[in-house]
């Protein structure tokens, strides 16, 4: 398995301030499932703003997709970004647009013409267990039906990774188990998951998930399964 993620020696300050993340290394392998844990303040939300591109390091190397984004030009952004879905804590729905214009967001930017993007909407509603709620304002949605939203909205472009940043944080034990279970389908699907969360028993419940661990702005891989992940095994013949 390829790495399609690598940081090196990532360091990130905001103004003056000493750095909020140091020495940040790792990779991450298509396909796998990966847990992101560490303290309040411990800078999982900043790795993952470098990961989906919304900030640049202060210093280090980032890889995405076999290329060093670090010094990638802006114009050339927008196109990464799109291989990339990030699902907020905060959801960040559009509150005048019903569900289904919420998800539709991405393809209709992207130019996809209205009958397909009806399909593919639909379709995700269905998968996401809201197709009766298609209509529905955010402010009129539980909170795990709006991050039931906010997931459908990152995935409906089928992106290489999906980022999610505390996704369960604001809702109860059986809906953070139910919103599991659809990362699990993407992962099956092929996409690479990457969920910061606090949740421990969590963690737990996903076969051969990875879990790093973040410290102070420091990044926990005791195993190195993070920094130099396993290569798949060649074939041999009998």
């Amino acid at each position: 398995m390829s790495a399609i993620v690598q940081f090196e020696n990532v360091g990130l300050r905001y103004g003056l301030d000493s750095e909020t993340l140091s020495d940040v290394s790792f990779s991450l392998h298509g396909g796998g499932f990966y847990f992101l844990t560490g303290a309040s303040g411990a800078g999982k939300t900043s790795l993952l703003k470098l990961l989906y591109l919304a900030q640049r390091p202060s210093r280090g190397v980032i890889r995405l997709f076999g290329e060093d984004v670090v010094t990638l030009p802006r114009n050339r952004l927008p196109g990464f970004r799109r291989r990339i879905g990030v699902v907020f804590q905060d959801f960040r729905l559009v509150p005048h647009l019903s569900a289904y214009d919420n998800i539709a967001l991405p393809l209709r930017v992207a130019g996809m013409v209205e009958a397909e993007t009806h399909a593919s909407v639909s379709e995700m509603l269905n998968w996401v267990g809201l197709g009766d709620r298609a209509d529905a304002r955010p402010a009129t949605l539980s909170g795990g039906e709006q991050q039931r939203v906010a997931i459908a909205r990152a995935v409906i472009a089928r992106p290489e990774i999906l980022v999610a940043d505390e996704p369960t944080g604001n809702v109860d034990a059986d809906m953070a188990r139910r919103l599991l279970t659809l990362f699990e389908a993407l992962n099956r699907l092929g996409t690479t998951i990457v969920v910061a969360t606090h949740d421990l028993p969590l963690i737990g419940q996903v076969e051969g998930a990875q879990m790093m661990r973040l410290d102070k702005g420091r990044l926990s891989d005791p195993t190195g399964s993070l920094r130099y992940p396993p290569r798949a095994q060649a074939a041999v013949a009998p």
